[in-house]
């Protein structure tokens, strides 16, 4: 599970929503409107005269741009944060605003007890993680000033140390050399990132990496050495342990594997640091690994849970040593124990598949069992806290930091969103929700939807019960009726199948006009979190072009207002919108154009032809690969052939594979160039370029063709193997390939499973849909995917809507919601041609030799 997820899920009740809408209610001192949570004093304060106030996200900004000979500030240089926790805050702000608006020195700082809290928060980025305020010093000379002056007001204020940066003595102040303005460059990635001048007056990445980092071009003023010093002094090397390796991070610390010495045993080491890694009821990480202590010890004995071996303090940081658990994670095993990621299971594998998990189940309630019989709430259970031993017979539990004495249960402060129990549950109760929930991910793991409507549940045991037809009669009822309690459901039947068209296509467009939300600047559609980041929420995957776009395809009505939104925020858009097909302008010009607004889109491609696009990756999503075809499309051939030609020179293939980020991505590109130009030594270099991601894929026990990411396999139309599969087809309609035709038949099972995690176009289910659709697939396999989109449909207000990626509240975005669903489901089902851009119907291949030239313009 992605946890970078979690946090966009506390501002609203069905969509991930940016967390600083959470901050507070912007008063009449300039800074506008922040939300609905009460503001700290400072942050109420009217400015003076000179001075402006800016929210930005879950920053405040103070600027002295009017104060008549104010000193100019560099654009980027040695900047100090100011850390500060949940207790302090308010006397910090105060302190920083009294500081810093006396010598007219441009600051900014969190606004409000909320965002500081999610700034802090376990699984917040550990990049930015600990800053509170932000100070923007005009020279070195200034800068040493204010660490010694307000290091001296605010020396023994506790704070989480900021990991980014180097720490000012003892006390709350850190320091980094960074950007002060909004500056912008492609890394060696192709992604549009945060930038900073080197040396030569060159952008370059303005890293903000969880450690502190040195440019190689700036010099550590003299007086920070000693700081340098300090810092480097703490290590492992005197410990009693050796650690080799991560087994994972969070910002509230990490855990390690390592051996001890003295013995040669496994041990895993648990880190906390102070005032970091947040619980939802304030408790740091310090606070949680003294509560797994605690509880450890007091299981202690029973078997089901690591025994404590030490307990010590490096470098202000809490460490709890315990027993290394032999056996994986209950996670682990659906990649290759569960029956329903083939195609066609036999019945033989679901009847073992059944056997195997109502064991492990009955194990894991009666390790809960032991634990309720020594009075602790385990209090988070879920199957990444679930060790499942060697053999497969037993079970033993992991993480205890949320495990609290019944007595002192007063409901969860962190869990995991598929296992959450709802508020009216308190003490055993909470652990035997989470047991219900397992029973029906261990057949169905879709638990995260009960998140956005409990009354899922009874759907889900209903699918379970359909697959798994050797499942004890009422087994699956009792887990229903755990989750549901007392309450009513809270959504109520989904309002239409997703195969009745055009009923459903009528269906999702109402759900997708009903969360449009005009009046705001930073999106017009609710969908996946990554339309908070640059860009406005005006792409084609996550923003407005790309809903637009689906519902202009499967003909429904179009939305002028919408419309009209997308051309206001890209007049100009946003400093830093990306340039790509998916992730930026390219994309939002494609739309626009094909929505009739030419003109507006020649000048978004004339704004991205501005920018150094020469350098962007050579992948389809926000790469070469991408704007090459958009280029092409509106006519702007020569600079479609220069990225054709760059392309050429780049022969990595990149670090993926697959249709957006691999090199399909650039073979679609050069076969869409070869059918407007004719050049077969374009279709030569797309057969190069798919040979490459064929080399990264391997072969499933089940005889399929997948991409090998290394961590796991991946089916999908984006980063899978049904992607290479669709330019394969294209490519096939116009020179035959032995390899690639096998290699386009050892794929399609990809697209036939039974079961995928998820719903959407890029990395799930509708994928599978679309592909098949294109690709002429026997009604009867389509409709089984069709159908199969029903097991995440949700309603919205009477319509139908589907999740985003991770599951947890709804999405409208092309790629991972309801407009994904909605073009795939209009490619099976439209009386009209549907597909993705530069992805169209295509049709069979030939039998004889290639084409006689280009067919498509």
């Amino acid at each position: 599970m992605d946890k970078r997820y979690e946090v966009f899920c506390l501002a609203d009740r069905y969509f991930y929503e940016t967390p600083d809408r959470l901050s507070s209610s912007r008063t009449d001192g300039g800074a506008g409107d922040a939300g609905r949570l009460p503001l700290f004093e400072a942050a109420r304060r009217t400015v003076p005269g000179g001075w402006t106030a800016q929210l930005a996200g879950d920053w405040l900004h103070f600027s002295p741009d009017g104060i008549p000979g104010r000193r100019v500030r560099p654009q980027q240089g040695w900047k100090i944060h100011v850390s500060a926790c949940l207790a302090n805050a308010e006397k910090t702000a105060s302190y920083v605003w009294d500081y810093c608006v006396a010598r007219a020195i441009p600051f900014k700082f969190v606004p409000g007890r909320r965002p500081l809290h999610l700034r802090n928060s376990k699984y917040a980025g550990r990049g930015s993680s600990g800053k509170f305020a932000t100070i923007y010093p005009a020279d070195e000379a200034e800068f040493r000033v204010i660490l010694e002056e307000l290091g001296k007001l605010l020396a023994g204020e506790p704070g989480p140390y900021i990991l980014s940066d180097l720490r000012w003595g003892e006390g709350p102040l850190y320091v980094r050399y960074g950007g002060f303005t909004k500056r912008h460059c492609v890394d060696a990635d192709g992604t549009l990132v945060t930038a900073i001048e080197n040396g030569d007056g060159v952008l370059v990445p303005d890293r903000r990496d969880p450690a502190f980092h040195l440019p190689d071009w700036v010099a550590l003023p003299e007086f920070l050495a000693p700081h340098l010093a300090a810092r480097n002094a703490t290590t492992t090397g005197d410990l009693p342990y050796r650690i080799e390796r991560a087994l994972h991070f969070s910002n509230g610390g990490g855990v390690y594997a390592g051996t001890d010495v003295r013995t040669g045993e496994k041990v895993v080491l648990k880190e906390a640091r102070p005032h970091a890694g947040l619980a939802a009821d304030g408790a740091d990480a310090v606070t949680r690994l003294e509560r797994e202590k605690a509880a450890l010890e007091q299981v202690g004995g029973l078997g089901v849970a690591p025994a404590v071996r030490d307990w010590f303090t490096l470098g202000e940081h809490r460490f709890l040593v315990m027993d290394f658990l032999e056996g994986r994670t209950l996670n682990s095993f659906f990649a290759h124990r569960h029956p329903l990621i083939g195609a066609e299971p036999a019945p033989d594998a679901v009847a073992e598949y059944t056997a195997w998990a109502l064991r492990i189940l009955g194990a894991v309630e009666d390790a809960v069992a032991a634990v309720h019989g020594r009075g602790v709430v385990f209090n988070d259970l879920h199957m990444f806290n679930i060790m499942v031993d060697p053999d497969e017979q037993g079970v033993r539990l992991l993480d205890f930091e949320a495990a609290l004495p019944v007595d002192d249960h007063r409901g969860q402060s962190m869990a995991h969103p598929g296992f959450i129990a709802p508020l009216d549950r308190k003490g055993f109760d909470v652990d035997r929700y989470a047991l219900a929930c397992l029973r029906l991910a261990l057949f169905v793991p879709m638990t995260s939807l009960l998140v956005i409507d409990r009354s899922k549940a009874a759907h889900l045991a209903e699918i379970a019960a359909s697959q798994f037809p050797g499942l004890p009669a009422g087994y699956l009822d009792e887990a229903v009726r755990v989750i549901e309690g007392e309450s009513a459901p809270m959504g109520g039947c989904v309002p239409v199948e997703p195969g009745d068209w055009p009923a459903s296509r009528d269906s999702m467009a109402a759900a997708i006009l009903a969360s449009a939300t005009p009046g705001r600047d930073d999106r017009l559609f609710p969908g996946d979190v990554a339309q908070f980041a640059d860009g406005g929420g005006l792409g084609l995957a996550h923003g407005a072009a790309g809903v637009l776009y689906a519902l202009a395809e499967t003909g429904a009505a179009r939305y002028p207002e919408g419309e009209q939104w997308l051309l206001a925020h890209t007049a100009p858009p946003p400093a830093g919108t990306p340039l790509g097909l998916y992730d930026g302008l390219a994309g939002v010009a494609l739309v626009l154009d094909r929505l009739g607004h030419t003109g507006r889109a020649r000048e978004l491609i004339e704004s991205v032809l501005a920018e150094n696009w020469q350098r962007l990756a050579p992948e389809l999503h926000g790469g070469l690969a991408g704007l090459g075809l958009v280029l092409d499309r509106l006519g702007f051939k020569e600079q479609a052939l220069e990225a054709s030609d760059l392309l050429a020179s780049r022969t990595d293939g990149g670090r993926r594979a697959g249709l957006l980020h691999g090199a399909t991505g650039p073979a679609l590109f050069l076969l869409r160039l070869y059918e407007s130009t004719g050049d077969p030594a374009l279709l030569d270099r797309a057969a190069e370029e798919l040979r490459r991601d064929l080399d990264r894929c391997v072969t499933n026990p089940a005889g399929t063709l997948v991409v090998n990411d290394t961590r796991r396999t991946l089916p999908y139309l984006g980063g899978g193997s049904v992607g290479i599969a669709a330019v394969l087809d294209d490519f096939l309609a116009h020179r035959p390939d032995e390899a690639f035709r096998e290699a386009r038949d050892k794929i399609l099972p990809a697209a036939r499973s039974r079961y995928y995690g998820q719903s959407g176009l890029f990395n799930g289910r509708a994928g599978m849909v679309l592909h098949l659709a294109r690709t002429g697939a026997p009604p009867a396999r389509l409709a089984e995917q069709i159908d199969g989109l029903a097991w995440y449909a949700l309603p919205y207000q009477g319509r139908l809507a589907f999740p985003g990626d991770q599951m947890m509240r709804l999405s409208m975005d092309l790629a991972t919601g309801t407009a994904g669903c909605l073009l795939a489901l209009g490619a099976a089902l439209a009386d009209r041609p549907v597909g993705l851009p530069f992805l169209a119907p295509t049709p069979a291949a030939p039998p004889g030799g290639p084409t006689d030239g280009p067919t498509r313009g």
